[in-house]
């Protein structure tokens, strides 16, 4: 017989996938699975709807699994962005209305504090990302989590923060500098 799925790279199921292997197809959704939920029920924060993002993940990945380039990133970075890219069309989709900065503590709190659930999810990457996000400036953190986890634009930022679309910008890019220093150390100089 040949060799057990779970010794097989995340790139050679998702080929598998890709080409319609049932077999490997099933494999590539198990060893995923948690990851996918886990990112949309982070997002949407409904259970029901991020059952529905991560088959909507899968389903996307299927399609585009012969376009994946593993020089962009791994396969699991990969799938997350497309269950985090779903989940926020999810919360998009049900309020047209920007989100009520008078709320985003308790979710900046939320993001950086680490739970059991948060952390049987996450990798160490992401709990370094929480610390480095929870270690900036607070406008400067509110910034980047209205852009990266609400998908909000500067002039969106600009607006509900009462701000210059040039200082959301700032405060945008000087926080994922910061974010960029702290988590990916190594690629500082080469920018």
């Amino acid at each position: 017989m040949g060799t057990p799925a779970d010794r097989l790279t995340d790139e050679v199921l998702l080929a598998g996938l890709g080409a319609g292997d049932p077999d490997l197809a099933i494999a590539f959704v198990r060893r995923f699975q948690q990851l996918v939920f886990g990112v949309a029920v982070t997002v949407i924060g409904d259970r029901g709807a991020a059952e529905d993002v991560a088959q909507q993940a899968f389903e996307r990945a299927w399609r585009h699994a012969l376009v994946y380039d593993s020089r962009r990133g791994s396969v699991r970075g990969w799938l997350s962005t497309i269950a985090h890219n779903l989940a926020v069309d999810v919360i998009r989709a049900r309020s047209a209305a920007p989100v009520d900065p008078a709320d985003l503590s308790a979710v900046l709190t939320a993001v950086t504090d680490e739970t059991p659930e948060r952390s049987a999810v996450a990798n160490e990457s992401a709990a370094g990302l929480r610390r480095a996000l929870a270690g900036l400036p607070a406008e400067q953190a509110k910034a980047v989590a209205m852009a990266g986890i609400y998908g909000m634009t500067a002039r969106e930022i600009a607006e509900s923060e009462g701000i210059p679309l040039g200082t959301a910008k700032t405060r945008i890019r000087y926080g994922m500098q910061k974010l960029r220093a702290a988590y990916l150390p190594e690629t500082t100089g080469d920018a």
